[in-house]
């Protein structure tokens, strides 16, 4: 076990947590996140609400250990979410997307552990106020849904961690043990990952896309959408994205979404947009969960020790 706030907060062995992503972050991935001695997430972005309480339910099968839910203010416009998240007895929330004021306090309130995505150091400042427990500081390099003015994490993590006294996750760039040892130098007491779990065998997204994971360069991925509307955000490059990058779609590519499940579960990558993060060039296999867990703390420890041993006396 690694002692550390990250994992006294949230009562798992290691500090690595798997991303939140629409329809992926479900009970099959998360529940082999908890079970490899880290931390499951189960999304609501995807806004299936009945689907996610299910997925909840099903966790609890197929675990005995913690696992979080994540509030994707952006795209869940229920208003009763918070009622919801506190009903399933969920002792760890990350919100994103959105005012960290908005649910902080009633989810606080309610006995719940609470951190706050932020993409710079503005966003962290304010989630700070708002009273978050901790913060998922995350790069421009990582998937997903972005701020349009990205940062690399090794420019934005130690400029937060100089300004806030919160424990912090490092989203954006993190693989195995040698990245997590970068964030922790610079500044983070934990990590999250996120196309590497999409690669992964419990992932349960078509092969097809873990194929292109594997297969791509460390520049084969695209930044759209920088201007608007709406949020820009990180892809795998194909031919759909690389049309959409070069020449933008004037009401932003949020609607290439409506056929997201073709391409997540049924293979086909040019019917929407596969969120994927640079990282994607440095992955070149799909392995199990428990298996990327454990390499990764193992190859932590000796990354570490070796800079101790080497530079200990510097």
């Amino acid at each position: 076990m690694i002692d550390n706030r990250i994992t006294r907060m949230l009562g798992v062995q290691y500090p690595i947590v798997q991303a939140p992503m629409g329809w992926i972050a479900r009970s099959r991935l998360a529940s082999a996140v908890s079970n490899a001695g880290g931390l499951g997430i189960i999304e609501t972005s995807s806004g299936q609400l009945d689907e996610v309480r299910a997925e909840i339910g099903k966790m609890r099968e197929l675990t005995d250990k913690p696992f979080g839910v994540n509030i994707a203010q952006a795209f869940v416009r229920d208003p009763d979410i918070v009622r919801f998240v506190i009903d399933q007895g969920v002792k760890f929330v990350t919100t994103s997307a959105g005012d960290p004021r908005k649910y902080c306090e009633a989810l606080k309130g309610a006995g719940l552990t609470v951190f706050h995505v932020v993409p710079s150091l503005q966003a962290a400042l304010k989630a700070i106020e708002a009273g978050v427990d901790g913060l998922v500081v995350e790069g421009g390099e990582g998937g997903g849904f972005k701020n349009p003015r990205e940062v690399a994490l090794m420019v934005l993590l130690p400029l937060i961690a100089s300004k806030v006294d919160v424990p912090i996750i490092a989203a954006g760039g993190m693989l195995d043990g040698r990245t997590m040892a970068a964030a922790f130098a610079l500044g983070a007491e934990g990590i999250q990952m996120g196309t590497r779990m999409v690669s992964a065998a419990e992932s349960p997204v078509h092969q097809n896309w873990k194929d292109a994971i594997v297969a791509a360069a460390e520049t084969d991925t695209v930044f759209l959408n920088r201007f608007g509307p709406g949020p820009a955000l990180r892809a795998l490059r194909t031919e759909k994205t690389t049309r959409m990058e070069k020449d933008p779609p004037p009401d932003g590519p949020m609607k290439e979404f409506g056929n997201a499940l073709d391409l997540y579960f049924g293979g086909d990558m040019e019917a929407s947009i596969a969120l994927s993060g640079q990282v994607a060039g440095r992955i070149d296999s799909v392995r199990p969960v428990a298996d990327i867990l454990r390499d990764t703390i193992e190859e932590f420890e000796a990354v570490t020790a070796d800079l101790g041993q080497r530079y200990g006396r510097a």
